[in-house]
C-alpha cells in the first residue's frame, strides 16, 4: 500500500513540474512575440522561440530524470525498508494472530480433552459400579425382585427365581404374590400406606420357609416409582428354632421322669413302714433314676462345654487297636449278660493315631455300648481296626434291630431317638451320638452309619494318623 502511494506522489510531482516548465516556456514565447514587429525581428524571434522550446524540453527531460532518480532513491532507501518493515510487521501480526488463534484453539482443545477424560472416567466408574452391583445381585443367596409402579418385573436375580420357583411367565406383582404364592398383600398399600401396612411376610414354598420383605423405592423427585422385594431362606433358622423348642421339651421331660420317680418312691417310703426287701427295692429304683439323671446332666454339661469351646484336648499318639481291645474288655460284663459273640480283628500295619485319647475312648465305648444294647441276646458283633490312606478306621458291625432309613439323617441330633420308650428303658439319654460326633469333629475325624431296619447296623469311625 505504501509503494502505491509513493508512485502516485512522484507521478503527481512529475506532472506538476512538466506543466510548470511548459507553461513557463509558453509564457516566454508569448513575451518574445509582443516585442517583434519586423521581418528581422521575426527571424530572431523564431530562433529565440526554438531556443525556448529546446530549453523547455531539456528542462522537462532533466526534471523527469531527477524525479526518476528521486523515485529510485526513495524506493531503495526509504520505501523498501518501510515496506520490509511493514511486511515484517504484517508477518509478526499474522504470527501473533495465528499463535493467539492457535493458543485459543489449544486451550479449547485442552478443555475439551479434559472434559472428555472426566466424562470417560465418570462413565467407566459408573460402568464399574453397575457391573459390581449386577455381580452382587447375580450371586446373592438372597432373592431380589424389583417391580415398577405398574407392577411389572424390572429386575430379578437367579436366587429369587429359584427360591420362589418362578417361570418366565411370572412377571407381575399380582401374578407372583397374589396368585402363585396366595399372599394377601396389596402393592398400592405398600406404596402409599407404608406406615400402616405390614411389609414383612413368611411363606412356605415346597420344603423351604421364606421371609419376604417389601419396600418401596423412589425416583429423583422423591416420588414412589416401584417396589423392591427381598427374599430370604429362613428354613434353617426355623428348623433350629424347632430343634431348640424340642430340645427344651426333651430336657424337661427327661429330667421330669426320674425326678417324678424319685419323689414318688421317696414319698412312699416316708408315708409308711415297709419291710426291708420293699425298702431296698424302692431305694434301688431311686438310685437308678438318680444315676440316670446324673448321666443326663453330665452329658448336657459336656455338650455345653463343646459348644462354648471349653473342652481341653490333649492330643497324643496311641495304638488304636490296643485301645479298642481295652474298651471291649471294659464291656465284658454287658457282653456276657446279653450272650453276644464279639470278635475283634486288628491289622498289623495300623500306624499310631494322633488324637485326644480320652475323647476317642469315649466314642468307642459309646458305639460298642449301642451295639450291645440294640442287638438281641445271642447276637454277633464284629469289630475291625485298619488303615486306609492317612486314616485309621474302626468298623463295628452288628446284626441288631437296625435303624429305619428315615431316621438315619437325624440320629446325630441331640435327644433324637428312634424309639424313645425303648431307649429310655435301656438307660439312654439320646445324646451319645451327638457327643461322639462333636469329639470326632474336634479331632479331624468323622463317623458314618449305615443301617437297615431288622438286619443290623454298620458304624465306621475314621481318625487321622498325621498331625
Amino acid at each position: 500500500m505504501f509503494k502505491n502511494i509513493h508512485i502516485k506522489l512522484i507521478t503527481l510531482f512529475l506532472i506538476i513540474g512538466v506543466i510548470i516548465i511548459t507553461v513557463l516556456g509558453i509564457y516566454q514565447i508569448e513575451v518574445l512575440k509582443q516585442f517583434t514587429s519586423s521581418d528581422v525581428q521575426n527571424i530572431i524571434l523564431e530562433e529565440k522561440v526554438n531556443q525556448v522550446i529546446k530549453v523547455t524540453v531539456i528542462l522537462n527531460i532533466t526534471y523527469s530524470f531527477i524525479c526518476l532518480i528521486i523515485a529510485i532513491i526513495v524506493s531503495k532507501f526509504v520505501n523498501k525498508p518501510i515496506t520490509k518493515l511493514l511486511q515484517d510487521a504484517d508477518k509478526i501480526i499474522s504470527v501473533n494472530k495465528k499463535e493467539k488463534k492457535n493458543k485459543n484453539t489449544d486451550e479449547i482443545v485442552d478443555t475439551f480433552n479434559m472434559m472428555t477424560d472426566e466424562l470417560k472416567d465418570n462413565l467407566n466408574e459408573m460402568t464399574r459400579q453397575k457391573k459390581q452391583i449386577e455381580t452382587i445381585i447375580l450371586h446373592m443367596t438372597d432373592g431380589i425382585i424389583a417391580f415398577n409402579i405398574e407392577g411389572n418385573v424390572i429386575l430379578i436375580n437367579p436366587a429369587a427365581s429359584r427360591l420362589l420357583q418362578l417361570l418366565p411367565t411370572d412377571n407381575t406383582f399380582t401374578g407372583i404374590f397374589n396368585q402363585k404364592l396366595n399372599i394377601d398383600i396389596n402393592m398400592e398399600k405398600i406404596i402409599y400406606l407404608e406406615n400402616w401396612t405390614s411389609t414383612e411376610q413368611k411363606v412356605k414354598v415346597a420344603d423351604k420357609v421364606l421371609n419376604l420383605f417389601f419396600a418401596q423405592f423412589k425416583d429423583e423427585n422423591d416420588r414412589p416409582s416401584g417396589i423392591m422385594v427381598m427374599i430370604q431362606d429362613i428354613t434353617e433358622h426355623v428348623k433350629l428354632d424347632e430343634m431348640r423348642k424340642e430340645f427344651v421339651a426333651d430336657v424337661s421331660h427327661e429330667l421330669k421322669t426320674p425326678i417324678t420317680s424319685i419323689m414318688g418312691y421317696s414319698d412312699t417310703l416316708l408315708e409308711g413302714e415297709y419291710d426291708k426287701a420293699t425298702q431296698e427295692r424302692f431305694l434301688k429304683v431311686i438310685a437308678t433314676e438318680a444315676r440316670r439323671m446324673a448321666k443326663l446332666v453330665t452329658d448336657l454339661l459336656t455338650l455345653s462345654r463343646f459348644d462354648n469351646n471349653q473342652v481341653l484336648q490333649e492330643k497324643t499318639r496311641f495304638d488304636l487297636g490296643l485301645l479298642v481291645k481295652q474298651c471291649q474288655e471294659n464291656l465284658e460284663i454287658q457282653i456276657a449278660q446279653k450272650k453276644h459273640k464279639v470278635e475283634c480283628f486288628v491289622t498289623a500295619d495300623v500306624p499310631p493315631v494322633y488324637a485326644d485319647k480320652e475323647g476317642i475312648e469315649r466314642v468307642i465305648l459309646n458305639i460298642l455300648t449301642n451295639a450291645i444294647k440294640y442287638t438281641p441276646e445271642g447276637g454277633n458283633i464284629k469289630i475291625y481296626v485298619g488303615f486306609v490312606y492317612n486314616d485309621a478306621y474302626i468298623k463295628v458291625i452288628d446284626n441288631g434291630l437296625g435303624i429305619p432309613e428315615n431316621d438315619l439323617k437325624r440320629i446325630f441330633e441331640r435327644f433324637y431317638r428312634v424309639d424313645k420308650a425303648r431307649t429310655r428303658q435301656m438307660g439312654g439319654t439320646g445324646l451319645g451320638l451327638s457327643i461322639a460326633k462333636e469329639i470326632l469333629d474336634r479331632n479331624n475325624g468323622n463317623i458314618d452309619i449305615k443301617s437297615e431296619e431288622g438286619k443290623g447296623t454298620e458304624v465306621v469311625i475314621r481318625i487321622p494318623t498325621k498331625e
